[in-house]
C-alpha cells in the first residue's frame, strides 16, 4: 500500500496504482487515482465552492450532462470522522455498467470531492478495494 497525503487529506491506496496531480493557483487539486483496469479514485479539493452540499450538487449535474439517462440515490455517510453527502450513480458508457459514488465533506481548507467509479468488468475485483480506500480516508483536525 501506498498513501497519497495533502492538506491535512490522506488515503491509503493499492501500489500498484498511478497517482495524478493537478493543481491551480487557488488551491484547489484533484489527485486521481487509477487501477489497472477500470477503477479510479478521484479526490479533489474545491476551496472555492461553497459547502459540500453544493460541490455534491454540482459533481452530479456534471455527470448528468455528460450521461443524461443516470439513476441516482442520495447519500450520506461518515468518512475520516466527518459527515459525507453524495450520490450512487449508475449509467451506461461504451454498452459497460459503470457504478460510481460520489461523497463530499468538509476539510479544513475547503470542500473536499471524493469520487470512486468502476465497470462491470472489473467490479468483483476492484470494488472492495474502491471501498477500503475510501474507508482509509482521514483527514487532519482544523
Amino acid at each position: 500500500m501506498t498513501t497519497f497525503e495533502r492538506d491535512g487529506i490522506r488515503l491509503a491506496y493499492p501500489s500498484n496504482w498511478e497517482l495524478q496531480i493537478d493543481a491551480d493557483e487557488s488551491g484547489a487539486w484533484t489527485a486521481t487515482i487509477q487501477s489497472p483496469g477500470t477503477a479510479f479514485v478521484v479526490l479533489s479539493l474545491q476551496p472555492e465552492a461553497g459547502d459540500p452540499a453544493e460541490l455534491a450538487d454540482e459533481a452530479l449535474e456534471a455527470m448528468r450532462a455528460e450521461y443524461p439517462d443516470l439513476d441516482s440515490e442520495n447519500r450520506v455517510e461518515t468518512l475520516g470522522g466527518r459527515l459525507a453527502i453524495g450520490h450512487d450513480v449508475d449509467f451506461l458508457s461504451l454498452d459497460a455498467a459503470i457504478t460510481c459514488r460520489t461523497r463530499c465533506l468538509e476539510a479544513p481548507t475547503g470542500p473536499l470531492l471524493l469520487m470512486v467509479q468502476v465497470s462491470d468488468f472489473d467490479r468483483d475485483s476492484n470494488d472492495p478495494v474502491l471501498l477500503a480506500m475510501a474507508a482509509s480516508l482521514t483527514i487532519a483536525e482544523d
